[in-house]
């Protein structure tokens, strides 16, 4: 009875929307799996794409053949310059095989216009070097033995000497070679020394014709007769060998030259020809004698084969351009497995 009243009432207040209790499911049905909810659906997408993922892709590719591309390209730069610098060893070899020029004999006026028409060629000059303008360019180092010691390389003007009427007699700048720098501080010493003695030797020749002229006076014009008389020059002229060439190109860490110190870092013929009073377009040939009396032996002459050889020769390029091949090879096959890797993965 009591569960027979407790079915109406319990439906006469859910009908009412008072829900006191939970209904009971019945049991003469089979239970059934609660309904999952339904998922959310996604948000929407704010910056919506339009091919942009294709194009970073390409472009990221061609990033990773950069680097190869750039060394392939300094590869095939050092095989033209190999050939260039075959072609200008070539071209001094040749010239420095000609016969020398005899710089005393007349030249052509295109020449003294312009020194570089007679570039890397040998001329052979007699005259005597004016030594109280000489230019010290350094310091230089130089292996003697093994043993590397600091220098300077000496510049000298040349004065030729008049040896028929149709000869020049137009100075040139010699670079007589390297010599050390105690020889740099001796000889500048003892041509100080020479010429205070040299001076005191004429003062004392003065006062010596002076003192004769007072004791011997009725002698004066047999003296004065022998004084008049032309000294001649026996001291032979200088013979010089050289090799035409121009101004240094100096690197951005040598120092720029002081002529008012007396500092000279690099050759610069227009500089060095104004600072001992000649043209600035006077020739500059370096000296490549080789007659080196061991008893003298400095200033030290250049050698020829110095004049041909580079800092660079061709086979240094080869081998630069076999380095750069290889590691264009190499970094162009990394980004090859690279774009491969990226494949497997998509």
């Amino acid at each position: 009875m009591a569960a027979s009243l407790s079915r109406p009432l319990r439906l006469r207040l859910r009908g009412s929307g008072h829900r006191l209790l939970p209904s009971r499911p019945s049991s003469t049905h089979a239970s059934k799996p609660p309904t999952p909810p339904a998922a959310a659906p996604p948000p929407p997408d704010l910056f919506p794409r339009t091919g942009t993922g294709k194009e970073a892709s390409a472009w990221s590719k061609l990033f990773l053949f950069a680097p190869g591309a750039i060394t392939f390209g300094l590869g095939t730069w050092q095989l033209f310059r190999r050939q260039e610098k075959i072609e200008m060893l070539d071209y001094r070899t040749q010239r420095l095989e000609m016969e020398p020029v005899a710089w005393n004999e007349t030249v052509s006026s295109a020449a003294l216009r312009d020194p570089s028409v007679l570039e890397f060629r040998k001329i052979v000059c007699e005259g005597d070097f004016d030594v109280e303008k000489s230019v010290f360019i350094g310091p230089r180092s130089r292996s003697i033995s093994g043993v590397t010691e600091n220098g300077y390389y000496v510049i000298t003007p040349l004065i030729p000497r008049l040896t028929e009427p149709g000869s020049l007699q137009l100075p040139i700048l010699v670079n007589r070679g390297w010599v050390p720098r105690g020889w740099r501080d001796t000889n500048m010493q003892n041509h100080q020394d020479l010429g205070e003695t040299s001076e005191v030797k004429q003062a004392d020749k003065k006062t010596d014709e002076r003192s004769m002229w007072w004791k011997f006076w009725s002698k004066e014009p047999e003296s004065s007769s022998e004084v008049q008389k032309p000294v001649k020059s026996v001291k032979p002229p200088v013979r010089v060998i050289g090799v035409i060439r121009g101004s240094e190109k100096p690197s951005i860490f040598v120092p720029a030259n002081e002529p008012s110190n007396g500092q000279w870092f690099y050759v610069d013929v227009p500089m060095i020809a104004h600072e001992c009073g000649l043209p600035e377009n006077t020739v500059y040939i370096e000296d490549v004698n080789e007659d080196v009396s061991a008893t003298n032996p400095y200033p030290l002459p250049k050698d020829v084969n110095a004049l041909i050889h580079h800092s660079v020769m061709p086979d240094d390029h080869l081998k630069y351009t076999v380095t750069w091949y290889t590691l264009s090879a190499a970094v162009t096959y990394m980004a090859s497995k690279r774009i491969k890797v990226k494949k497997v993965r998509l």
